[in-house]
């Protein structure tokens, strides 16, 4: 019998929300700065408000019993999906929905385009953790990220090299791309054109998700006209009680993406 492609509850999620709304808001949180109580606060804001999946993850420190417990509380309080955006191999807990089962295509390093993968498959097996594969490209000017993961930055003018990438992603198998400008980065606004043709590539084969510098509503908006599935949020969501800015940017995203339907 031929190997057929199987897709977890998870990502069944993700087509079923994409089908009913058009896009998709995605809450990142970094349980190094964020964490415990005042994580569980942001996660329950955040689903309360329209969010229609939880990120934890970060670049460092992202790891150990305080990922676990920040992982665990959040769970009991939410009832959409926790996905892990791992930033390395110790980025796991068993007690999260799914792991982005991600490698940096654009690293310099062999260490992020294989080696982190391999490293992790056994623990994610043995925690039966749900792996989404995910091809993760990082674009100027890819702040801490870039830097841990030694990234050969995508310049923001060349949609034709990302649309490259993007291609690459899919005929290798993965199931999502994620565009990512780093967690912070101080600029302007997304690079449009960029996502324009990284979605072309995607064409609504796999999920493409953008992040970093996504600060306003109505640029979150225009990613989604631009042709990404989701945006992902971080920093523009750390504040204390964000739930009327997360509610303003999932209706400005739904909106969009009620477009398509």
């Amino acid at each position: 019998m031929l190997p057929t492609r199987t897709i977890g509850k998870t990502e069944k999620y993700y087509h079923e929300k994409l089908e009913s709304q058009g896009a998709m808001l995605f809450s990142l949180i970094d349980p190094d700065k964020i964490y415990l109580e005042r994580a569980v606060a942001l996660a329950k804001e955040s689903y309360e408000n329209g969010a229609d999946a939880i990120l934890l993850g970060g670049s460092i420190g992202a790891q150990g019993s305080q990922l676990d417990e920040t992982t665990r509380m959040i769970k009991e309080e939410v009832s959409i999906p926790v996905v892990l955006y791992p930033g390395n191999v110790s980025g796991l807990t068993q007690y999260a929905d799914a792991v982005y089962f991600m490698h940096m295509l654009n690293s310099r390093d062999v260490y992020w385009i294989s080696t982190a993968l391999i490293q992790a498959a056994p623990v994610v097996h043995k925690m039966k953790l749900e792996a989404i594969a995910t091809t993760y490209l990082i674009i100027e000017p890819g702040r801490a990220v870039g830097w841990i993961g030694n990234a050969n930055l995508i310049p923001r003018d060349r949609p034709d090299l990302a649309a490259a990438c993007a291609l690459a992603a899919k005929y290798s198998g993965s199931h999502v791309v994620i565009t990512d400008s780093g967690s912070g980065a101080e600029i302007d606004n997304p690079p449009y054109e960029l996502i324009k043709g990284v979605a072309a590539a995607c064409n609504h084969d796999l999920f493409y998700f953008y992040g970093g510098g996504v600060r306003t509503p109505q640029a979150g908006a225009q990613v989604i006209a631009s042709g990404a599935d989701g945006i992902q949020v971080g920093n523009a969501f750390e504040d204390a009680k964000m739930g009327d800015k997360i509610k303003k940017f999932a209706e400005a995203i739904r909106k969009e993406g009620k477009k398509r339907i």
